[in-house]
């Protein structure tokens, strides 16, 4: 089997530091910091950043380099505990806006951070527990199929930091470099983000983001998982959208409120693709983890099969291998059970028993969905906001159909979102993390209470961010747009009304069943029609570099120039996080308008594709190198 051929790098049989108060405490206030910033961040530009490496990076700075210890375990909780902040608010800012926006309507009272905090940090633990009894299925037996880039690469920067020598160097040029990028492209503003082509023969337009993380993942997914997206962000801007310009014309289509010409006039393939397409990817993202779940029974059952047999050989003796320790399965239903009975009978929840019900088996469903989808495409590109469309649809039509109506159906359908969308957030992050320990030879059991703690420490600041946020600006307003939850706001109040864009939501489930018929993978394609081109573009970018490399590289050498290219992109994915995160402080204090230098100097789209150039050219040059590490 798989875990008998893999050999981690801390022995199984080897105990050293791994849960320590530095770790506990550093982790605790990484997850503060980062849950705080990217629920800013999120509410901004409606996306967030992994917190995975810029922990990892930030705990070998505090353990190894101020306090002069030396424990790869003990970084790598850091970096377990830090990084729930990230995930939680990826979930929350999705969803929970849409409650003080009704408010604002006065269709209800404005959340407490009683009712806030109670619901994050509800999901969140679910998100870890659901994750558990996969671990053994999805990273254990798969290892080596589904490559998990922000794990591996969270792991390689850590084994960077142990092992020293050219192979530090290669994480920390990287992250160097994708530092100083990222801060000309976002801080000071000189170059745009995104090279844009429009194609005026075919309505639509080619574009591509020179962030250097996508590239990097790119570069660690490789070439096929990366055509797979590239697949569908090709038939979504180069088929649909200027099949929907064509046959539109002067044709007003919900959820659009102008013509289809004049929604291309005003913006463009962009503005066809916000109001149309999104729905399609959503369709195929929700039809894709269905079928997704469905292959993955067969795993599932062996893996709970798997599970009940070590317990009956372990009984607490001890004898189970530290690397194969998990919280136990009974722990594991007493916690579900808890949960979702204080989901239903906690006043400041509004959640039914039904909802609960739905909670849990919708938040397991996703939890699956997620952790497999991460595995494939990495947490940056795991589209948390797809689920939740997903169980807004199904959740309003069945609060719908047994009676819950108005603003009492919608705002438990909201809540039930909330709960799932935090649930698929956190086993993503969960999953990357247990894939981090998985290689280094952390002890499972540990990592799962430390996501606990971090999660729990998090829930409070994440609800007071969300307070302080909707008192200074509110939320769907020009400083804080919030498009994912305005998006989730419409189509929630959509079904209600009974107007919702069904046949946008059914081409994109049949989309998803011919390419599974096609023996095509199903969710990459799904998630490559869901968000923007320009994402996909670095992406295939990234895939055709690693093809480059492997070809050239010879079979003595290949292994480790490979290794190298991942070195490098790990860090490449590092800097870009780290420099998001003092980006997002820069927002919060004003900052970034002091930096921004857009106003008097400007290299443009030009200035972007150089700095795309010197992205590939350095991963070619450290991933072709035959130094050895």
């Amino acid at each position: 089997m798989q875990q008998d051929e893999f050999k981690p790098f801390i022995p199984a049989d080897k105990v050293t530091a791994e849960v320590t108060p530095t770790s506990i405490i550093t982790g605790i206030i990484l997850a503060i910091i980062f849950g705080a910033a990217n629920a800013y961040l999120g509410l901004k530009v409606g996306m967030t950043v992994s917190a995975s490496i810029p922990a990892a990076v930030i705990s070998m700075a505090v353990i190894r380099m101020i306090m002069r210890r030396d424990s790869i375990l003990e970084n790598n909780m850091v970096q377990t505990i830090g990084s729930a902040g990230e995930a939680l608010a990826a979930g929350a800012i999705f969803t929970m806006p849409c409650l003080f926006l009704w408010a604002k309507e006065g269709l209800i009272e404005t959340p407490s951070m009683v009712t806030i905090t109670a619901i994050v940090l509800c999901g969140g633990i679910l998100g870890v527990i659901f994750m558990i009894p996969l671990r053994n299925a999805l990273i254990v037996k798969e290892h080596g199929i589904l490559p998990y880039p922000e794990g591996t690469a969270c792991a390689d920067v850590l084994l960077a930091g142990e092992e020293g020598g050219s192979s530090a160097k290669s994480v920390f040029a990287g992250l160097g470099i994708s530092a100083l990028i990222k801060f000309v492209v976002d801080g000071f503003k000189v170059v745009s983000s995104a090279i844009t082509i429009p194609v005026k023969a075919m309505s639509t337009e080619f574009s591509a983001e020179v962030y250097p993380a996508l590239v990097g993942v790119g570069y660690i997914c490789g070439i096929r998982i990366a055509s797979y997206m590239f697949v569908g962000g090709l038939l979504g801007w180069f088929v649909l959208i200027p099949a929907i310009v064509t046959f539109g014309g002067d044709t007003i289509l919900y959820p659009g409120t102008e013509t289809i010409a004049a929604i291309y006039a005003k913006n463009g393939a962009s503005g066809i693709w916000s109001s149309y397409i999104k729905y399609i990817g959503a369709g195929a993202v929700a039809a894709g983890g269905i079928i997704s779940l469905i292959k993955s029974l067969p795993t599932i059952v062996s893996t709970f099969g798997d599970s009940v047999k070590g317990l009956k050989g372990d009984k607490g003796t001890g004898t189970a291998a530290r690397t194969d320790k998990n919280l136990s399965n009974v722990t594991c239903g007493v916690i579900v059970v808890v949960i979702a009975l204080a989901l239903w009978l906690m006043p400041a929840v509004p959640v039914n028993l039904l909802g609960a019900i739905l909670i849990v088996i919708f938040g397991f469903f996703f939890a699956t969905v997620s952790s497999r989808m991460v595995g494939l495409v990495g947490s940056s590109n795991n589209p948390v906001s797809g689920m939740a469309i997903a169980t807004l649809l199904f959740a309003t039509l069945i609060l719908k159909a047994s009676g819950m109506t108005g603003a009492a159906g919608m705002v438990g359908a909201i809540c039930i979102g909330s709960v799932i969308c935090v649930i698929a957030g956190v086993s993503g992050d969960t999953s990357q993390d247990l894939k981090t320990g998985f290689l280094l030879g952390a002890t499972p059991r540990n990592q799962q209470i430390g996501e606990i703690i971090g999660i729990t420490a998090s829930s409070v600041t994440i609800g007071g961010v969300l307070l302080l946020l909707d008192k200074a600006w509110g939320f769907g307003t020009d400083e804080l747009s919030a498009p994912q939850a305005m998006l989730m706001k419409m189509i929630t109040e959509g079904v209600m009304d009974g107007n919702l864009p069904w046949t946008l939501v059914f081409i994109g489930v049949f989309i998803a069943i011919v390419m599974e018929i096609l023996q095509v993978p199903v969710l990459p394609v799904a998630i490559g029609l869901y968000l923007p081109l320009k994402l996909s573009v670095p992406i295939i970018v990234g895939g055709i570099v690693r093809w480059f490399v492997d070809k050239k590289s010879t079979a003595s050498n290949k292994d480790s120039e490979t290794n190298g290219g991942v070195l490098f992109c790990s860090g490449l994915i590092a800097g870009e996080g780290l420099i998001g995160i003092v980006l997002a402080f820069c927002a919060v204090f004003g900052v970034d308008k002091k930096i921004d230098f857009s106003g008097s100097f400007s290299a443009g789209q030009v200035g972007a594709v150089v700095l795309l150039i010197v992205i590939v050219a350095g991963i070619l040059k450290v991933g072709l190198s035959k130094d050895e590490k």
